[in-house]
């Protein structure tokens, strides 16, 4: 063996060795001998499984499943079962161990938990409505009816995954940001995972807005020492006043992270410069269990003794623990400068289930009267065993219960419910008992009549009327908003389908008996062809509902009982045949061209919703009727399409433009004054001489607001012309927006 070579492995194994070692150093003290013992022979089967292999950054592949453990034991606290499944996640997946060795070499809970981690393989149907991802979701949200720890593991390691990401082509980074942000940002939100959730959030946006990443970085990084001596001055004198009153404390000032700075510049339209709350306050108390709701609040008082509160921004979540777990007093206060400032108070276990979740929560458990994370997942599980339908559908409705804040509202007896902001009375009926769900006709909030649809509000109370002739409707799907209501109203509309398709089977079958057609599946895959429905269920539906004719039966060939259908006019190609003509068309090229020599290979159209331009970073994404849809990597749909449907991306180019214009969208506010509109017109007309395809202001109050559709050529065209018009004098700031979705993604101020 060459010299370099023995070197080499040397080296490697030198530094799989170090990483085994960190991995040991967070083991609990208490940790028995056999669990090491266990955690080595994870750690030994999962070596040699992946000994050959190796990740794109060129380290071998056992570094992954190593930091992936370590993860979950120092940043999660997880147990030794869930160190064991993270060293032994992608064995199953990625070589030639089977989950009953892995059984024979542990248990069955350790096997289980391998299995809900191991991604879903072979054929796939791209013509159906869902997708593998969407599958591979299901597998892992179902695994909540067994075991949590899948789901936790799993975001260890999408964690580590984010954090590793440099080493990937562009495509593959685009994918795995936005399912992260898709999924399991919102699923660590929800775990109550916060320090990981934030995380993730942040690293996704470094791939998926890098420039907008970078810009917030570097400004943070600008404004750190001014920011520093802000906080201690804020500080000082609450910790010599607690001091003063025996609390024994930790307090520090902490940034906010630059993905939710960046959501309040995209969302709100607020310049970073006026965001004041680019950081907060954290105190953080020792406290004995049966003191700490007490000693909280009296931090709180001797804060308010020191600098006056917001009475809009008093948020007591121990009192009223949100869902996963999370407590704290939030509150914010004036500082002696005339800034806003946030402050959080929460005692030190508070802070380790803020910090590690589900995980610390298990810890606590016994000495907690809280439930509301055992409620929770309660309610997930109805919803998931609810589901039956296609994949997507149940991932959407677990998105439901992800992406969604809190109001508490009571019940006519007085007992209190957590429920989704934005619910209705019909939601809330749900959340009581699917059946009263179901039978619910109106119901009375604050004593007054309300209808199914009226949203319920913080500190509701809610009585709900009944009645037995009440059935779900369709109609229903239109309003509410949980997860749980969702789900049981699909489930009752199919167990209302199939009874009514019951019927249409029973006629279906008299008529093909006398027409001496044989009950076959060959039989009614032809039927279902012949009357364009999608399965034998709609075949039996619309047979019932007479919304087919079965008369004409009679006029189909029957040979030997087997109906024989003539020829059928060439279709549309499916979404699966355009998949393979794109790949056919593009075997040459490794990206599609824009504007480039594929572009009479291949029919592509610019997405309505992004409007992207030459310079604009950008994907195809793959249509069953449209062929090739160009969007921006940042529109307001490219999260959804990348993290559902990545097996439909393709990987796009601009090429040397023509002298072509494309239609994009500025919005502008500015103080309103006599001439100014003129201006920007002369801006955009006189010194830029683009077209415009409309314009529309609206003032009130002295202030303006004007959406303008103007063409331009590329990306630094547009860039020099926000930068113009935000120079004016009166302009507050100038945006670029999304024709379907105004969400900005640029926003420049100018202050006079």
């Amino acid at each position: 063996m060459d010299i370099s070579q023995v070197i080499d492995i040397e080296n490697q194994n030198k530094l799989i060795l170090k990483h085994y070692r960190a991995l040991l150093r967070t083991l609990r003290h208490n940790t028995s001998r056999q669990d090491k013992k266990n955690i080595r022979e994870a750690f030994e089967l999962a070596m040699e499984s992946h000994k050959d292999m190796r990740r794109k950054s060129g380290e071998p592949y056992i570094i992954h499943p190593l930091d992936v453990a370590r993860v979950a034991s120092e940043e999660m606290g997880l147990d030794v079962t869930s160190i064991i499944c993270a060293l032994l996640h992608d064995v199953v997946e990625d070589t030639d161990v089977t989950l009953e060795e892995i059984e024979r070499h542990f248990n069955k809970e350790v096997a289980k938990i391998v299995d809900g981690l191991t991604k879903i393989s072979g054929i796939f149907d791209f013509n159906t409505n869902s997708s593998l991802q969407a599958e591979n979701f299901r597998k892992l949200l179902l695994t909540l009816n067994d075991d949590i720890r899948v789901i936790l593991v799993k975001l260890a390691d999408r964690l580590h995954n984010m954090r590793t990401l440099d080493s990937l082509k562009r495509d593959k980074q685009l994918k795995i940001a936005s399912e992260t942000l898709f999924l399991y940002a919102p699923l660590a939100h929800r775990m109550g995972l916060y320090a990981i959730k934030t995380e993730l959030e942040d690293l996704s946006l470094k791939y998926t807005e890098p420039d907008m990443y970078k810009e917030i970085a570097r400004r943070l990084a600008e404004t750190k020492r001014e920011r520093t001596k802000f906080i201690n001055d804020f500080i000082k004198p609450i910790k010599e006043l607690l001091e003063k009153r025996d609390f024994h404390f930790e307090i520090y000032g902490r940034p906010k992270s630059i993905y939710s700075i960046y959501h309040k510049i995209k969302n709100k339209g607020v310049p970073f410069e006026e965001i004041y709350d680019l950081f907060a306050i954290r105190i953080i108390l020792k406290s004995k269990p049966e003191n700490e709701k007490a000693d909280c609040w009296a931090v709180y008082s001797t804060l308010t003794d020191i600098y006056k509160p917001n009475p809009d921004r008093l948020r007591d979540w121990i009192s009223n623990p949100k869902t996963n777990g999370y407590e704290a007093l939030h509150t914010t206060v004036m500082s002696s400068t005339g800034k806003w400032v946030e402050v959080q108070i929460r005692t030190e276990r508070m802070h380790e289930i803020a910090e590690k979740g589900f995980a610390a929560h298990w810890k606590y458990k016994e000495n907690s009267a809280d439930n509301a994370i055992d409620e929770w997942l309660q309610k997930i599980r109805t919803v998931l065993g609810n589901s039956d339908g296609n994949a997507l559908d149940v991932v959407n409705d677990f998105k439901y219960e992800l992406f969604s804040d809190e109001i508490f509202v009571f019940t006519p007896k007085g007992d209190l419910k957590r429920i989704r902001k934005g619910a209705t009375a019909l939601d809330f009926a749900f959340e009581v008992h699917s059946a009263i769900g179901k039978k619910c006709i109106g119901a009375k909030v604050n004593t007054k009549l309300v209808p199914l649809s009226h949203k319920l509000r913080n500190g509701d109370q809610v009585e709900i009327l009944t009645s037995s002739k009440q059935v779900p409707n369709e109609d229903w799907l239109n309003f509410v908003v949980t997860a749980k209501a969702r789900s049981v109203i699909k489930q009752s509309l199919k167990d209302d389908k199939r009874r009514v398709a019951l019927k249409g089977k029973e006629e279906l079958e008299k008529r093909m008996s006398v027409l001496k057609m044989e009950d076959s599946e060959a039989n009614l895959l032809q039927l279902t062809s012949y009357y364009k429905v999608i399965s034998p269920m709609d075949l039996y539906y619309e047979a019932a509902t007479h919304k087919i004719d079965l008369n004409q039966l009679s006029k189909l060939d029957v040979i030997a009982g087997k109906i024989k259908l003539p020829k059928v006019i060439e279709q549309k190609p499916s979404s699966g045949d355009i998949d393979e003509a794109v790949k056919q068309a593009l075997k040459k090229n490794a990206e599609l061209l824009i504007m480039g020599e594929s572009s009479d290979k291949i029919d592509y159209k610019f997405a309505p919703c992004c409007n992207p331009v030459p310079g604009d970073d950008v994907f195809g994404f793959l249509t069953v009727s449209e062929g090739i849809k160009i969007h921006r990597t940042n529109c307001p749909n490219a999260i959804q399409l990348m993290a559902k449907y990545s097996y439909r991306i393709v990987k796009t180019k601009w090429t040397k433009q023509h002298n072509i214009a494309f239609l994009t969208g500025i919005k502008i506010n500015g103080i309103d004054d006599v001439g100014l509109v003129n201006k920007i017109t002369n801006v955009i007309t006189g010194q830029m001489n683009l077209n415009m395809r409309s314009v529309s202001f609206e003032s009130e109050d002295g202030i303006f607001e004007g959406n303008i559709m103007v063409y331009v050529h590329d990306t630094t065209e547009l860039d020099d012309l926000i930068a113009r018009l935000a120079s004016l004098e009166g302009i507050l700031s100038v945006e670029r927006f999304d024709t379907e979705d105004k969400n900005s993604d640029q926003v420049l101020s100018a202050r006079k």
